[in-house]
């Protein structure tokens, strides 16, 4: 592997195999009370320009049960924003921790704080582009559900346009065979011309796009919810208008196949009912604990 996982693609597809089979090592060494504290002594530094409970929550945990240590700065305390240049704040944090976890609004600023670091980098969010930690997550999860990857059929629904999970989840599928994506979504919020072009195309996948959940969903494998963000929109009446689009029901879950899973990268607002949660098909808190594992998985790789 190299040095820092700062986007899917720079691992490769052996690299994603690796760190899925070590999660569920993981997992089953936690289930059995097999201790693996194979990171003491280290410390993780984790950087949040931009809060997340679920990325926090679950890279802090996995670093204190891999026996290290978790350290936590706010963007503020940081000195990221206050002038201090980001190649120092690299060099500094280098000389104090073993690896830096970073969340960020810039996607120059991750590279120049990798290029500058001399310990591995993680991304765990930048801007609009790239989230690699839940998109492994998302991988551990299919996989977990169906068994494999090959001659899915993936239906990614809600805010196809900004959605960077449902991005980067199509571009790591393009690595297997025989995969269909039914991308369901409003005209405006519609996947953006370049992944289709760059990513489906290119790679040769099949795809569809239509705007009813209801007329895609007996034909899905598996299908990945997202919430339609308030944050992206200039607009509020055009958020008010759009951020009811679809709901995921009981009723509509009668029309899916009996397999299905239900994958969600969360938060969610009202986008799946609660009471779909009941269904044995909805995957997606199955999938926030797979979370743990692999970015325990992945800190194991760079770190240790």
């Amino acid at each position: 592997m190299q040095k820092d996982l700062l986007k899917l693609l720079d691992l490769s597809t052996e690299d994603i195999t690796n760190i899925l089979n070590t999660a569920d090592q993981l997992k089953y060494n936690q289930k059995h009370g097999i201790p693996h504290e194979h990171l003491k002594g280290k410390t993780l530094a984790m950087v949040f320009e931009k809060n997340s409970t679920r990325t926090r929550v679950s890279f802090e945990t996995g670093m204190y049960q891999l026996g290290g240590h978790a350290l936590f700065l706010s963007g503020k305390e940081s000195q990221i924003g206050r002038g201090e240049p980001i190649e120092d704040t690299a060099r500094v944090l280098s000389r104090y921790c073993d690896g830096i976890m970073i969340r960020t609004f810039s996607q120059e600023g991750l590279e120049k704080l990798a290029k500058h670091a001399t310990v591995p980098v993680i991304n765990a969010g930048d801007g609009g582009h790239n989230h690699p930690t839940q998109t492994l997550t998302d991988l551990l999860t299919i996989h977990r559900e169906k068994g494999e990857f090959k001659g899915l059929t993936i239906g990614c629904c809600g805010d196809l346009k900004f959605g960077r999970t449902v991005h980067s989840l199509i571009s790591a599928m393009s690595r297997y065979r025989n995969i269909k994506v039914v991308l369901i979504s409003p005209e405006e919020l519609k996947l953006p011309k370049y992944i289709k072009y760059e990513v489906l195309e290119k790679n040769g996948m099949e795809y569809v796009e239509t705007t009813s959940l209801e007329e895609a969903i007996p034909q899905l494998d598996v299908l990945y919810m997202t919430r339609i963000q308030r944050e992206r929109f200039d607009d509020p009446a055009a958020y008010e208008r759009l951020k009811n689009s679809y709901i995921l029901d009981p009723a509509k879950m009668a029309l899916a196949k009996e397999k299905m899973c239900v994958l969600h990268p969360l938060p969610r607002v009202n986008e799946i009912s609660i009471a779909v949660d009941s269904d044995p098909r909805a995957a997606y808190f199955r999938q926030a604990l797979n979370g743990k594992f692999v970015r325990m998985a992945l800190i194991l790789k760079l770190l240790e």
